[in-house]
């Protein structure tokens, strides 16, 4: 996947961090949580990029 189409989910303002080791990392926009990054999951599961990132101010 190119560069210019990845999202990063650490400036999202959906993306937080959990307390659970085997789920670290959680997506309030979609409402999971997941060991991989949220926008990655989502790529897998949909075939496109995700919708609902909207960044930090």
């Amino acid at each position: 996947m190119e560069n210019e189409k990845r999202i990063n989910c650490f400036k999202c303002r959906y993306f937080y961090t959990t307390w659970e080791p085997a789920h670290p990392r959680g997506c309030r926009g979609y409402g999971f949580k997941t060991k991989a990054m949220p926008s990655t999951v989502v790529l897998q599961s949909s075939g496109r990029p995700c919708l609902k990132f909207v960044g930090k101010p």
